[in-house]
């Protein structure tokens, strides 16, 4: 029986799959199984997944004959998976020695639906912690208690799906799939149907996955139209809350989310191609039309100054419009 599945999708990540694929066999069990999915790559990452699969206990390569992006990958990954548990990583990341079995144990131990942990942020040489916004660790929560307040950072302001381990319940009962076909911002519909829907999570102060910043070939670094995906994600969320039977409880928190993502948008707008620009602004202004209005001016009442200039600005231009 297959204890443990971990999900991997790689999309032209030939300088970093390397380290990735030695932190696995590092952290290779009798029981784990590694699904290995290759997005379509077109550099020499199918060459280095080709040669790995046979020295990497428990993998297996699934091969995308079309790009499908990070959440198509993932949801591959997902109706290949035969172990009770699951959990992600990302192609251009790696883990330390051991971690994995340390990660299972935190989950069988506690006998939630899913786990989340602390994660290292590595910036070049740098390194940083960033931990799960929640205070109370290493006991059973209510994921539905942790969305809220409002105007604090919460645990689904931390999306990451490599950061934790999920019950195969939670795939029986369609909680673990990502929305198909987004290229960014996929996990956050994913952290709030978690949250709005499972019936208990935990967090622990476990330190072992190693998350890269600043790549370049990262969608975060590149100022296209796949960037433009997050209204997307947000229009999503926005509208499943909305048919939550506490809507108006969790609607607050959603808006201001949602805006504060857009804030930070129009703030980096200059890396943007010219005419994504013209479209972010566009797309901004009508996701605002579309929110509750009055929870929108809640929202915009609380931001700071900054935010709240610009996203009002961009709500005067709309209704000029």
């Amino acid at each position: 029986m297959v204890k443990l599945s971990v999900i991997v999708p790689f999309y032209n990540v030939q300088a970093f799959a390397p380290d990735m694929l030695r932190s696995l066999r590092a952290n290779a069990r009798s029981d784990f199984e590694f699904i290995l999915v290759n997005d379509c790559a077109t550099d020499e990452t199918p060459e280095i997944l080709a040669r790995a699969v046979p020295d990497l206990p428990g993998a297996r390569l699934v091969s995308h004959d079309i790009n499908g992006g990070l959440a198509t990958a993932r949801n591959t990954g997902i109706d290949a998976a035969r172990g009770e548990y699951l959990t992600f990583l990302d192609g251009d990341d790696w883990l330390a020695e051991g971690y994995l079995a340390r990660l299972l144990d935190s989950i069988e131990t506690l006998g939630t639906d899913f786990v989340r942990t602390d994660h290292v942020v590595c910036h070049g040489r740098k390194r940083t912690v960033a931990r799960v916004p929640q205070g109370r660790r290493g006991i059973r929560l209510s994921p539905r208690a942790a969305i809220l307040p409002a105007d604090r950072t919460t645990s689904v302001d931390y999306p990451y799906a490599w950061a934790g381990i999920y019950h195969r319940r939670l795939v029986d009962a369609g909680l673990l799939h990502f929305p198909d076909g987004l290229r960014t911002a996929e996990d956050r519909p994913w952290i709030w149907r978690l949250h709005r829907e499972a019936e208990s999570f935990a967090v622990v102060g476990l330190l072992g996955v190693f998350y890269r910043r600043g790549v370049t070939t990262s969608l975060t670094q590149i100022g296209d139209i796949r960037q433009l995906d997050f209204i997307r994600s947000f229009d999503q969320v926005l509208a499943e809350t909305a048919a939550d039977p506490e809507a108006d409880r969790f609607l607050p928190k959603a808006v201001r989310t949602y805006c504060a993502i857009i804030a930070h948008h129009l703030n980096a707008i200059d890396r943007y191609e010219p005419a994504v620009a013209r479209k972010l602004k566009v797309m901004s202004a009508a996701a605002m039309k579309k929110m509750p209005q009055d929870v929108l001016t809640e929202a915009l009442d609380a931001m700071d100054v900054e935010r709240s200039v610009r996203l009002r600005r961009l709500r005067r231009r709309l209704v000029s419009a």
